[in-house]
């Protein structure tokens, strides 16, 4: 039978196909995002109410939304709740940004590189993708202005802090000048923020959408990468000319996001016991980022520039000698080793070879110094024996220091 020209559209993802041939228990992960298992906290189910079972409001429980919105006001954020939608990760909030923005050929504005499950939304939808490139300290400001007085997009997707692959936390005064293009043209921002937390340096900046006077904006995030994220638990909270809009696409969608992980949520969020728990995890994740950096230094000093990252969970790394790393695969799962290719973090990924996404949080530290050794020399063989790539034109984020 025929499928929708919608459907033609939809590509795997390459990091859920990594993912399932690395299940090996002697396979070593750098590939996906993943939490580290110790971390994991122990929750108790014990107290939840047996109504935490019965069908309930597509906005979330009213308790929770509360302490969102409270959370997010204290970020600078002016919101009530009213506001806030939890939805089922902040996977779905770009799914319903989706379908209520994109049409076939609608153009919209990414970072590059920038989040591969979101980018495979968008072009799910049928999505024009534009890019903008990302530099050390956040987007090519006077690119950014071309863009918006060339294309004037939907929207402009964003991951300003710790961004998902690059590592990237915009500085103060890229914050504020993105804000002020965005005022000045209009364009609707969603500002992506699962990694906020995840912070090692100090590094605390105020979210774009707080410092927005006009613009219509979507702000999401997700209890995924802090507590559990089998609880499928995220949020979106939007400007109030959205969120009725948001609201309906998500009743369409399942009704409401599971009350049983709103409920174990809501036991954290807020809480002394929550504090704790991220000081521990951002202990826990900083000694693993600095371990990861020293091996890097050992094993990539010859092959690849990076900059160390201020939070979150990855390295990006740029080869000295560009090559298409989705080729590198399977030479590196021979040797028990799995990463993230960068070609599919491009909307073109043809025009856009020599750059890894390697995660620091679940490899177990034992494991991780052999683990890089492994796949430096998988990068060196290949190197050695195949001629290099057309390098990508987009600046070089391991140029410059991080902010």
């Amino acid at each position: 039978m025929p499928f929708s020209e919608r459907a033609s559209r939809l590509k795997g993802s390459l990091i859920r196909e990594i993912l399932a041939a690395a299940q090996r228990p002697e396979v070593m992960s750098f590939a996906g995002g993943l939490p580290a298992e110790a971390m994991l906290p122990a929750v108790d189910w014990s107290a939840m109410p047996v109504s935490m079972g019965q069908y309930g409001m597509s906005e979330g429980e009213p308790a929770l939304r509360e302490v969102l919105a409270a959370e997010a006001r204290a970020l600078g954020i002016p919101c009530e709740a009213s506001q806030v939608l939890v939805v089922s990760g902040s996977q779905q909030a770009l799914d319903l940004a989706g379908k209520l923005y994109i049409d076939k050929g609608t153009e919209i504005l990414l970072e590059a590189p920038t989040y591969l499950a979101a980018l495979q939304i968008f072009q799910f939808f049928g999505a024009d993708c534009i890019c903008v490139p990302l530099h050390a300290d956040g987007p090519d400001l006077a690119a950014l202005r071309d863009r918006l007085e060339q294309h004037r997009p939907a929207f402009i997707y964003l991951i300003p802090t710790f961004q998902n692959p690059s590592g990237v936390c915009y500085s103060e005064a890229k914050r504020d000048a993105v804000a002020a293009l965005l005022d000045e043209f209009g364009v609707t921002l969603i500002e992506d923020e699962p990694y906020r937390e995840l912070t090692f340096d100090g590094v605390n900046a105020r979210p774009i959408v707080s410092r927005l006077q006009r613009a219509s904006w979507i702000y999401t995030g997700t209890v995924s990468k802090t507590l559990l994220p089998g609880l499928r638990v995220g949020y979106l909270i939007a400007s109030p000319d959205l969120f009725p809009h948001l609201l309906r696409l998500k009743q369409a969608a399942d009704l409401h996001t599971n009350r049983v992980g709103q409920w174990q949520a809501l036991q954290w969020l807020g809480t002394d016991r929550l504090k704790q728990h991220l000081g521990e995890l951002r202990s826990y994740y900083r000694v693993r980022r600095d371990a990861f950096q020293s091996a890097l230094e050992t094993h990539f000093a010859d092959l690849a520039e990076w900059n160390l990252p201020s939070g979150g969970l990855f390295f990006w790394l740029t080869l000295k000698q560009p090559l298409d790393t989705r080729k590198l695969l399977d030479a590196a799962l021979a040797v028990d080793v799995a990463f993230m290719p960068g070609e599919p973090f491009f909307p073109d990924p043809e025009a856009n070879h020599g750059h890894l996404r390697l995660n620091f949080s679940h490899v177990d530290p034992a494991l991780l110094d052999e683990g890089l050794r492994r796949l430096a020399q998988v990068i060196r063989a290949a190197t050695d024996s195949a001629p290099a790539a057309t390098p990508a034109p987009v600046a070089a984020l391991a140029s410059a220091g991080q902010d």
